[in-house]
């Protein structure tokens, strides 16, 4: 769809689905739209950008904490479902975000339907503190982020034809099928008259709620969130007494029991209400009941009642993969591995510990030993199965060496096959000749797999590690390992896929494997990585944690590393504990050169938190940090400066985007100015809140033009110093049709 890059990117997109017309309003709207906008229009003043008091507003549109909850609150008021889609960066998006869902006429216009948000984006780094206690989503208010990530899949899947598109907004009524579904529109105007004709023309009269004549114990059932939100409220503030009230009206739901409620119970200071709580938890028949069982089994409790929970993981099981998979973790997480004995291999291998990864031209070294050796023996002895063994050991170490690639990437790869075949089959004729044990099935692992014969590759590799190899310290015995770890998963991932059940010895074998890994002298953060991916998936936090403690100390380098370290830390302590966590490993004697780097990185992500929280002195505050932190780091190790440049570019452009939504428009385009000077190729690279230095300039440069025209024409001239390319408008506006979903990414 091409229009002169002046006027927005959207027409007005109303498809009704349900009986009846479309109301006269929308209809003009959208026959405007398909002639145009109004001339001299620009994108940014349609949706003019939120102020900074705009965000301190609260969201006024009641959601619904999920989707089952909005089917059963619909179904009991005869209200229909309004499905409404958002996305971080977004133009339109920010401006119903920022303004619209937080003006009280327009929330007005939402109050008959059951409202429901989607969005992918995370807002605040957790949904729940130590306590239990929620913590509403900055942007939406009323419900958390899990919540409003979690239901965007299930709509997807429901109402968007394969298409991920926002803002939108899609009627739902009482049957499950749409009314209409509104998108690319140039106004609001045109968006809520379709909202106010869903209302009107609906013959379907909506059921009067009237909250005052229940009592709060009885509003414990209710599925509503403001019911749920009170009832929460009641308890973090009432006494004792009527805590248990409320406890043992959500234990006589049985198996409806509120979850939310249950975790306050479950993660408060009341022992006795606590284990009230598990009682209850036991039984629930809730989805979101797994995730709190497995948080809770992790806190110490009596045999019986961790059984229990244990137990409450299998029932859910028959439903939930995810309940069946953590009920196999809390049983057999702790056991010890029969096919890898860890203590046997960090043995072989010399050591226990984290070493450092041998330097590269002694590897190199080895290998050219190995293939000279091999060449003759197969030379000196062709019918010897010693001799093909030594043959097949060579190929494929002459495979992996990458000095031995053709420098063009086809004939590389072709190569390469080619020598994996002579490997395959030279390690065939060593087992056919009577070679065995752990050296012809390593051979035979790593050639199949690099063959594509998997079923062949995980069976040899689980049977070589039946065995120790001479050379533990070797590369055949870490890939072996890495190819057994591979097996297990793979089992695990078709067990989960087909919903059957599966061995708990499995899982320690994976963890087992991934153990000794982590010593092997040839190992690289990837190991690491797949290790702490795979324990956290499965809800095994405390092994988790040492894994990456024990990773990061050998590998600090690694950006993968420290992004699950900020990850981590966002979900146990929030952004205030990001800072502190990164200013306490550089106070380390030890401390390697790149932690300052990854302090400023870490104060960048604490920023766009504090940004998403709307704390601005907070946010701003800390892009100094993170700007001191790089320029600390250019000081020390100048050859790395283009990096640190990226990111203080970001920095600079994250605090004009406050100074504009703080009205600051001079101070707003003295930082833009300096983030395109800094680092003019940065300029398009999307924040973690999806915006862009072009896009706030852009928000800047409509701004200006209509208070400011000599600032205007200075930012102008900034603007076109720029590569052309870094002004067109994100993939996902350019392209209406949008199939790929919404991305974040932050980078070069």
């Amino acid at each position: 769809m091409n229009r002169p890059s002046s006027l927005p990117t959207r027409i007005l997109l109303c498809r009704r689905l349900g009986a009846g017309a479309l109301g006269l309003a929308s209809m003009m709207a959208f026959a405007s739209a398909q002639q145009g906008a109004p001339p001299g229009l620009v994108r940014e003043q349609m949706w003019f950008a939120p102020t900074a008091e705009d965000w301190q507003r609260p969201c006024l549109v009641a959601w619904q904490r999920t989707w089952d909850d909005a089917k059963a609150l619909a179904h009991a008021t005869s209200k229909p479902i309004l499905v409404c889609v958002n996305m971080d960066g977004e133009i339109a998006s920010e401006h119903y975000a920022g303004v619209r869902y937080r003006q009280p006429e327009i929330a007005r216009l939402y109050e008959p339907y059951v409202c429901v948000i989607a969005s992918v984006y995370r807002h605040t780094p957790r949904d729940f503190d130590e306590q239990g206690r929620r913590i509403p989503c900055p942007r939406f208010g009323t419900v958390t982020c899990g919540e409003h990530i979690a239901i965007e899949p299930i709509l997807f899947a429901k109402f968007m034809d394969g298409k991920r598109i926002a803002p939108r907004h899609i009627m739902v009524e009482l049957d499950g099928k749409q009314t209409y579904d509104v998108f690319y529109a140039w106004d609001t105007d045109s968006v809520f008259q379709a909202i106010r004709d869903g209302i009107e023309q609906r013959a379907i009269k909506p059921v009067p709620v009237v909250r005052g004549d229940r009592s709060l114990l009885e509003r414990v059932a209710s599925k509503d969130n403001a019911d749920r939100t009170a009832v929460e409220d009641a308890y973090a503030k009432g006494d004792a007494a009527l805590r248990r009230s409320l406890v043992e009206a959500a234990v006589a739901q049985g198996g409806d029991a509120p979850v939310d409620l249950l975790r306050l119970a479950v993660f408060g200071f009341d022992r006795e209400l606590s284990q009230r709580a598990r009682t209850a938890l036991a039984k629930s028949n809730a989805d979101g009941a797994v995730d709190l069982i497995n948080e809770a089994l992790a806190v110490p409790m009596p045999a019986g009642e961790h059984d229990a929970l244990v137990a409450a993981l299998q029932r859910l099981g028959d439903q939930s993969p995810r309940a069946r998979t953590l009920a196999v973790v809390h049983q057999g997480l702790a056991g010890r591995s029969t096919a890898v004995d860890v203590d046997q291999w960090a043995a072989a291998m010399g050591s226990g510990s984290y070493a450092p990864a041998s330097d590269p031209q002694a590897i190199a070294a080895r290998i050219d030993q190995r293939i000279d050796q091999g060449m003759a023996a197969a030379r000196t002895r062709p019918q010897d199965a010693a001799a093909r063994l030594e043959l097949a050991e060579a190929l494929l170490a002459e495979a992996v060496d990458p000095r031995t690639a053709p420098p063009d990437p086809r004939t590389a790869a072709k190569f390469e096959r080619l020598r994996f075949e002579d490997a395959f089959h030279a390690a065939t004729e060593a087992e056919q000749l009577g070679a065995n044990g752990w050296r012809v099935d390593a051979a035979l692992a790593l050639a199949a797999a690099r063959l594509g014969k998997y079923d062949e590759a995980y069976g040899r590799a689980e049977k070589a590690v039946g065995g120790l190899p001479a050379e533990a310290n070797g590369w055949s015995a870490m890939a072996v390992l890495a190819l057994f770890a591979e097996a297990r998963q793979e089992a695990i991932r078709k067990a989960v896929i087909h919903k059957q059940p599966w061995p708990q010895q499995w899982l320690t074998d994976v963890h087992a494997a991934y153990s000794v890994l982590a010593r092997h002298p040839l190992a690289t953060d990837a190991y690491v990585l797949h290790h702490y991916d795979f324990l956290k998936f499965f809800g095994a936090a405390a092994p988790a944690e040492h894994a990456l403690t024990e990773g990061l100390a050998r590998f600090p380098d690694s950006p993968a590393l420290h992004e699950r370290l900020r990850a981590r830390i966002l979900a146990e302590q929030g952004a205030p504990g990001l800072e502190p966590a990164y200013a306490a490993m550089l106070a380390k004697a030890d401390a390697p050169p790149s932690f300052e780097w990854f302090a400023g990185y870490a104060s960048l992500v604490a920023a766009e938190f504090q940004r998403r929280s709307r704390d601005r002195a907070g946010a701003l505050a800390a892009y100094d940090r993170a700007i001191g932190h790089y320029e600390q780091y250019c000081t020390k190790n100048p050859d790395h400066r283009d990096s640190a440049d990226h990111y203080v570019a970001m920095a600079m452009a994250g605090r004009a985007r406050l100074q504009l939504e703080g009205g600051d428009l001079e101070h707003a385009l003295a930082e833009i100015t300096a983030a395109f000077t800094r680092k003019p190729s940065a300029a398009a690279s999307l924040d973690g809140l999806n915006i862009s230095a072009v896009d706030t300039a852009k928000m800047l440069l409509s701004r200006l033009q209509q208070q400011r025209a000599d600032l205007a024409a200075r930012l102008q001239g900034e603007l076109d110093k720029l590569d052309p390319e870094l002004l067109q408008l994100p993939a996902y506006e350019r392209d209406p049709a949008g199939i790929s979903p919404p991305r974040r990414r932050r980078g070069q």
